[in-house]
């Protein structure tokens, strides 16, 4: 799905009104009506106050047409205008006109230093004040009433995005901005509800369709993809009936220390689950039982030295590489994974304690082959590229990273980011309980395996994450958050592929009645 950034949806906006020969007006009618068909579907009717507060732009023109609505159905509904400016748009005032002549009751304006209503914890809050056009501070004012809203626990829907909310801006104050339970979003997702810092805002999110130009929407590019099932699908290679272990490559996992060496265990096992054809595992000599004995698919390469990786040297030819789960930072071990990288053409997959080798000492990033991927977590990725002070300056030096380098990276976390050049790719499975040790090991193995497969080292990223994700959605029913294992993910991998091609489970219908 992609994500349109402001200026791509007031130009889908634009292309629709030409293309569709509809006035701005109607278009705002179209979204009022989706979302009143949104909330009047959950309702049905019951006589929940409902307080809808609109803004002077469109935003606040979207929550006219919505009260319109509410008002006709017979909803106990009360609506206020929030004055923070003298400028009114066009479509606003055709609705605020249309509400004034439906009720007696006019919309409740509220200016600087007016006491807020009262609102209950069992009513409705509906945000209309700014949506996306926002490009100033938020009045003082304003914001008390955000806080307002907040002290009153109750349930809050933001219409587009959440009011005080930037698309392309960190956010300065927290209570500058309304917390919403859910937003209905027009077009598309938008990039905040993904971010570390911002995502907090909106606790449930969904797309209604506005009818805009489908043209313009298709043919667009976007900086960002969200990435769910119907994105991969097209991605997975099916196999030949006539193919063979050597069809599907052979991955070398590289690393491992003294009482490390269950990092290397776990990718290499992870790496044949995702259907790589062989793996081999290259690791200190006090790794060769525990990976012979716990893990008897994979063959075993050792270092010369009994505790941690000195020189790294093998005979075979492998089609990927993926290197750093515990291998350690010792400088006979820097001084092995540069010599390495100084010989190697192989695609590499590079984590842990690789990336923080490459942190220790930069020149090696250009001995990298082109299109490595790297898998670091926060601390790592920091290391790699500085510090950041907000999410969008993180991802404009990843992005700066990568063009440079060449490099595929993937920022771990709650939304795994995927970057390649100017292009990030948001994942939509995973769940809290992959915050355990090895996870990250797990999803190494997943990304390897899946390049020794010949899946380019961008589609195996955006593949493997979305797979380790989902292993982890599908395991916690049966173990929960708090239970879940790396191992558990590894165990999970085949239902994970096996769910890309079930179909969702139909609501049984009701059949029609019969008028008496």
């Amino acid at each position: 799905m992609k994500l349109f950034s402001r200026e791509q949806i007031y130009e889908a906006d634009q292309q629709t009104i030409k293309k569709q020969d509809i006035t701005s007006t109607e278009l705002m009618d179209r979204a009022g009506s989706q979302i009143f068909n949104w909330m009047h579907l959950r309702l049905q009717g019951a006589q929940v106050p409902i307080h809808v507060f609109c803004g002077i732009g469109n935003n606040g023109g979207d929550g006219l047409v919505l009260t319109q609505h509410l008002i006709s159905h017979g909803y106990h509904v009360t609506t206020y205008i929030v004055n923070y400016s003298h400028k009114r748009s066009k479509d606003f005032l055709i609705n605020y006109d249309k509400v004034k002549s439906m009720t007696k009751t006019w919309p409740v304006v509220l200016e600087d230093n007016e006491a807020f209503p009262e609102i209950n914890q069992e009513d409705i809050i509906v945000d209309a004040v700014f949506g996306i056009g926002l490009n100033r501070p938020v009045p003082d004012w304003v914001k008390d009433l955000f806080i307002h809203f907040r002290k009153t626990k109750a349930f809050t829907l933001s219409i587009d995005v959440p009011s005080g909310l930037f698309l392309d801006q960190p956010v300065k104050d927290e209570d500058a901005v309304v917390w919403a339970g859910y937003t209905l979003s027009f077009a598309s997702p938008k990039l905040v509800f993904f971010l570390p810092e911002t995502a907090k805002y909106t606790a449930q999110w969904e797309v209604l369709d506005i009818g805009l130009d489908q043209e313009y929407l298709m043919s667009t590019k976007t900086e960002a993809d969200l990435i769910g099932k119907h994105e991969v699908l097209p991605l997975y290679m099916p196999r030949d009936k006539f193919s063979h272990k050597g069809t599907f490559g052979h991955t070398l996992i590289i690393g491992g220390s003294y009482g490390k060496i269950g990092a290397v265990i776990l990718s290499s096992r992870a790496a044949l689950s995702a259907g790589s054809g062989l793996v081999s595992a290259y690791v200190p000599k006090c790794g060769y039982i525990p990976l012979q004995s716990s893990f008897p698919e994979a063959m075993v390469l050792t270092d010369r030295d009994e505790n941690e990786i000195t020189e790294i040297s093998f005979d075979l030819k492998p089609t990927v590489i993926g290197m750093g789960m515990g291998l350690g930072t010792s400088p006979n071990t820097l001084d092995a994974f540069e010599a390495f990288l100084k010989n190697n053409k192989t695609p590499l997959v590079i984590d842990a304690d690789a990336i923080n080798l490459l942190s220790k000492n930069k020149a090696l990033l250009k001995l990298l082959p082109i299109h490595s991927v790297l898998t670091p977590h926060p601390k790592e990725l920091e290391r790699l590229i500085g510090t950041w002070s907000d999410d969008f300056e993180k991802l404009e030096k990843v992005k700066s990273f990568s063009k440079k380098y060449h490099a595929v990276v993937v920022i771990k976390g709650a939304n795994t980011i995927t970057v390649f050049q100017e292009k990030i790719y948001i994942n939509t499975t995973g769940n809290p309980g992959l915050a355990t040790a090895g996870s990250g090991d797990v999803l190494t193995g997943i990304i390897t395996g899946l390049i020794a497969q010949s899946y380019s080292a961008l589609a195996a990223a955006i593949f493997g994450v979305y797979l380790h994700g989902k292993a982890a959605d599908i395991t916690i029913e049966d173990y929960g958050y708090q239970s879940l294992t790396a191992t558990h993910v590894i165990e999970y991998m085949g239902k994970a592929y096996l769910d890309l091609f079930e179909q969702p489970q139909q609501l049984p219908q009701e059949e029609p009645k019969e008028d008496n």
